[in-house]
């Protein structure tokens, strides 16, 4: 069981990595802490269960560093998610260093022989109580064995007692944040997968108490409670995310087919009245909204005609995340954001060439106050909007001779 729950979290942790975390950077970390849970539990079911010499030579000690970033991972994730910021800050580096201290200090044990470690191995077959007295690295000389045990989930429990804590504070401050309200799977996404890991951490913990008043051996070989509390904890953790697809593919799909909205379309309402008729889900809503601000900001303030304008400062402009705005011209309005910039510049470039500016102004001085760089992307840009060039068009709407 152990096993196979430890393969499963090592293919979503590959999925995450390799198809999403390109796209929605917040992948990478929970992509880590799957990666990190599971190769956590296939060394305790190496370690524990497999009897082999070869396996437990390889695994023990040299690859239980990275059991120190389960914490971590998770507050990042936690956070990244809650605050739509995925960068780590200078100070952040400082959630590293029980990593790197274990690393340090494991380093004497991983560069012995392995004809030593097979030695290693055949104890703990032969005696599993060995892992309490075993100093594996020099931390043992400064704490016990059971202090150094016990770091891992403690350090893992208060991780998530900080990820709790903000969730709780985002829930309460959740009026003022429109993005989260409208992403109501992903607080329970958040319940879900804080409350399957306060199970594993806890009752992990609870079994280090028991190790260490008992024998092991009576622990880990004979069914108990912790033991299955710990199974329950673990296999919801890996199994939840599949339950959750949007999580997996960060924003989910818009609607079926794709459906396009202009700005037109909003001004008109005809989009809203055609919307109360059917049931669409949150992203709608949320898609909508961010319709509603291009239309606003393009129409009232024209950034636009500032010639180095692009994606980045739109978002700034009309508070939305970025990448949530690329992921609009990406899969909703199916457009790339430099077209849908110059076709706003081209209809006010037509605007000019209607007010009689094309009488007074050459076309490239047009192009240029519609805020292209140059004459040709003016030109190449108008065509594509128009269907003609620009002085086709100067021409078609000259007015007639009295």
């Amino acid at each position: 069981m152990l096993f196979f729950i430890s393969i499963l979290g090592i293919f979503l942790s590959i999925v995450l990595f390799f198809f999403n975390a390109r796209r929605y950077t917040s992948t990478i970390y929970l992509a880590t802490f799957c990666l990190t849970v599971s190769l956590y539990a296939l060394n305790q079911y190496i370690i524990l269960y497999s009897k082999s010499e070869f396996w437990i030579s390889l695994v023990y000690t040299n690859f239980t560093f990275p059991n120190y970033l389960i914490g971590p991972m998770c507050y990042f994730y936690t956070r990244s998610v809650l605050q739509d910021d995925t960068r780590l800050k200078k100070k952040d580096f400082f959630h590293f260093l029980p990593m790197l201290v274990h690393l340090s200090a494991s380093i004497p044990y991983i560069i012995t022989p392995f004809s030593y470690k097979r030695e290693i191995a055949r104890s703990i077959i032969s005696d599993p109580g060995f892992l309490g007295s075993f100093h594996a690295t020099f931390l043992s000389d400064i704490f016990s064995n059971f202090a150094i045990y016990l770091s891992r989930p403690l350090l893992a429990l208060f991780y998530v007692i900080g990820s709790i804590a903000l969730l709780v504070h985002y829930k309460l401050k959740k009026g003022k944040t429109t993005t989260f309200i409208r992403h109501r799977f992903m607080f329970m996404w958040l319940l879900f997968f804080l409350g399957f890991l306060t199970i594993v951490v806890l009752s992990h913990l609870f079994m280090i108490f028991r190790v260490f008043e008992n024998d092991l051996g009576e622990l880990f070989f004979t069914s108990n409670w912790l033991q299955i509390l710990s199974f329950i904890g673990l296999g919801g953790l890996i199994v939840t995310p599949f339950f959750f697809p949007q999580i997996l593919y960060g924003l989910p799909g818009f609607i079926p087919g794709n459906i396009q909205i202009a700005p037109e379309e909003l001004q008109s309402n005809t989009l809203v009245q055609e919307n109360k008729k059917i049931s669409l889900n949150f992203e709608f809503d949320y898609m909508l909204s961010i319709v509603q601000k291009m239309a606003t900001c393009m129409q009232e303030q024209k950034p636009y005609l500032q010639q180095d304008f692009n994606l980045a400062q739109f978002a700034v402009l009309i508070q939305v995340p970025t990448h949530h705005l690329a992921y609009f011209f990406r899969e909703v309005k199916m457009q790339s954001f430099n077209d849908y910039r110059n076709e706003c510049r081209v209809n006010y470039a037509k605007v000019l060439i209607l007010e009689g500016k094309a009488s007074e102004l050459t076309l490239e001085a047009i192009g240029t106050l519609a805020g292209f760089t140059n004459r040709n992307t003016f030109f190449t840009a108008f065509k594509k909007v128009e269907g003609m060039a620009p002085s086709a068009f100067v021409i078609k709407n000259l007015p007639a001779p009295a």
